[in-house]
């Protein structure tokens, strides 16, 4: 990874996982990182994790709750009050597979949190990553998005019976749909912005929690969560990771390995899709940009 000084850097979720070696890593090559996170007690922890590795690590911790989108208008404006430069912002956080239940504002919870949250967090924010020349929004997809759909007739599963996995696969797909549409709206308007989506392959974290099969997957299959890490890492500090929108583990079935140019699905390139669920996206939340 480049050097980092100077930089600002927020990472969602980056109190475990994935999510926090990403801040490790940032933080050790001297960029200055907010840990996002929803509890202060965990975020203190891996504050202390961190600098424990890097004791001049400049860490801050802003509390964030990507299922409350008041969490989440307060979280953007408290930044942006209190930093004058924004330069990468990693779309991490999410959940897996719990059973049914509703975000604060009654979306469902896994497209609410990995999906709408996130829009809206990026929206919020993204004034401030255009004063800066090469600034970065790198969101977190996954290998499900093969099997995910949009169903704009039931998005938040109010009428069908509920699937664990069709939710979080619809959710990780409108994720990596939302990259690729950032993406041609902000080079559509001559935007210093860059978007770009990674995914982690099959990493043991604990976003696997509401799953016995799983977890004990992670126990004999799955790989460190630092190597999970690396391809986002990759995509939002490599100068020739601009050449390819979403990057990720490049052995057997993209699930383990070194970091290489991920497969996209034909569906998460519909731009018709996209458009409209931008436009969903825009009316759940009430957070309009770039048109």
């Amino acid at each position: 990874m480049p050097d980092q000084s100077g930089k600002v850097v927020i990472v969602t979720g980056s109190n475990s996982g994935i999510g926090f070696h990403m801040a490790l890593a940032l933080s050790g090559k001297g960029a200055r990182v907010t840990l996002a996170c929803r509890n202060v007690q965990r975020a203190e922890n891996a504050e202390a994790l961190i600098h424990e590795v890097h004791q001049d690590a400049e860490i801050e911790i802003g509390i964030l709750d990507l299922a409350d989108l008041s969490s989440v208008s307060a979280f953007a404006k408290t930044f942006k009050d209190n930093h004058d430069r924004l330069d990468l912002l990693i779309n991490n956080a999410g959940v897996m597979m719990p059973p049914m239940s509703r975000t604060r504002d009654g979306f469902e919870l896994q497209f609410g949190t990995n999906h709408l949250g996130h829009f809206a967090l990026t929206g919020h924010l993204l004034p401030m990553l255009e004063n800066m020349v090469g600034s970065r929004v790198v969101s977190v997809s996954s290998v499900a998005h093969n099997m995910g759909t949009i169903d704009f007739d039931d998005l938040q599963w109010e009428t069908r019976r509920y699937s664990k996995w069709g939710s979080y696969s619809q959710s990780k797909l409108a994720c990596l749909m939302f990259a690729i549409e950032l993406d041609r709206r902000l080079k559509a308007s001559g935007s210093n912005v860059i978007s770009l989506a990674s995914h982690p392959g099959w990493s043991a974290t604990n976003l696997q929690r509401h799953s016995l099969v799983l977890r004990v997957g992670n126990l004999i299959f799955a790989m460190h969560p630092r190597k999970g890490a690396a391809p986002t890492l990759y995509a939002s500090s490599m100068p020739d990771a601009t050449g390819h929108l979403y990057w990720g583990p490049g052995s057997i079935g993209e699930m383990w390995g070194s970091t290489e140019k991920s497969k996209i699905k034909h569906t998460a390139m519909d731009e018709d899709v996209a458009e409209r669920l931008w436009k969903v996206s825009e009316d759940l939340t009430g957070v309009s940009y770039l048109s």
